[in-house]
């Protein structure tokens, strides 16, 4: 599909032969700057852009709002987006690629991206800079590269799950698709005091299965993360990180140390005066708050 099939359309498929995606489109209601693509993480589709779970408009409108064309991918086997037999083995580089699939034909645009989607992000920039313009990186996994290997043991792993540090990690057997259960997702994605409590149902209904090599690679059991090949060769571009002070899986000094290796800009927000957030900032009560700190980033960097 070319630049132009892609943009036309309201919806559309994107990705790789092997991993096709879903795309919603969001026209700009002032065209002129650059467009953006919102990249879900772990255990979610693009449906948390769309709209948040207590019925307010989600990110994907207020940045059309503001004057961008917005894609909102769904990752291969989420959502829209065909499941493949072999979904619970689905890899880190095979949703990164079908996602610089999509850049490639939209680019070059702002992507941002959420907790899971931070490591593709930082491969794609590298191996695709030209479709890259900027990344904003919302509680986003850090590249293999500054991750501890894990052991590829249940048991041992177990043993680490309270470990802020290591981002809590679990290891699932590669057998069948994971699904994730409320209480895992009371404690770590819904558990701020920005998230609205009365709308749990709401959110744990919109939650869908998840590769368990995925989330394997993402704690980097048995050294198996996305890495990247060369943290400076993502200087050219613009990043910002982005994190609460809430979120058990991304304290402070842990994302940090990914601003700073990637040499993004960094934001923790209770020094902008915004207390309370845990992971899912696009879905927390303050959501319109904190897109406009983005859309005010993207500005100042002339984007």
């Amino acid at each position: 599909m070319d630049q132009g099939g892609a943009a036309a359309r309201q919806c559309f498929y994107s990705g790789s032969e092997a991993h096709p995606i879903y795309v919603d489109r969001l026209p700009a209601a002032r065209p002129g700057r650059l467009p953006i693509i919102l990249v879900h993480g772990g255990g979610h589709s693009g449906a948390c852009y769309l709209t948040t779970p207590d019925g307010r408009p989600g990110w994907a409108p207020l940045f059309a709002a503001s004057g961008r064309e917005v894609f909102v991918p769904d990752w291969p086997g989420h959502g829209r987006s065909p499941m493949r037999p072999d979904f619970a083995t689905l890899s880190t580089v095979e949703i990164a690629t079908s996602l610089q699939r999509l850049l490639e034909e939209v680019g070059p645009a702002v992507l941002l991206v959420h907790s899971a989607s931070g490591p593709m992000a930082w491969w794609i920039a590298e191996q695709a800079p030209q479709a890259v313009a900027a990344i904003v990186g919302i509680a986003p996994g850090a590249p293999a590269n500054l991750l501890p290997i894990l052991p590829d043991d249940a048991q041992a792993v177990a043993k680490l799950k309270d470990d802020e540090s290591l981002g809590c990690p679990v290891r699932v057997e590669e057998d069948k698709p994971l699904f994730i259960p409320p209480e895992f997702m009371r404690a770590y994605w819904a558990n701020a005091e920005r998230f609205p409590k009365q709308d749990f149902e709401a959110y744990r209904r919109s939650i869908v299965p998840e590769s368990a090599r995925l989330m394997n690679e993402r704690f980097n059991i048995g050294g198996k993360g996305l890495r990247i090949g060369d943290p400076a060769a993502l200087a050219r571009h613009p990043i910002l990180i982005v994190t609460g002070d809430q979120d058990p899986r991304h304290p402070r000094a842990v994302d940090e140390v990914t601003a700073r290796y990637l040499g993004a800009d960094f934001v923790w927000l209770p020094e902008k005066g915004i207390a309370g957030n845990g992971h899912l900032l696009m879905s927390e009560t303050n959501s319109d708050e904190i897109a406009a700190l983005i859309v005010a980033w993207l500005e100042a960097k002339g984007l």
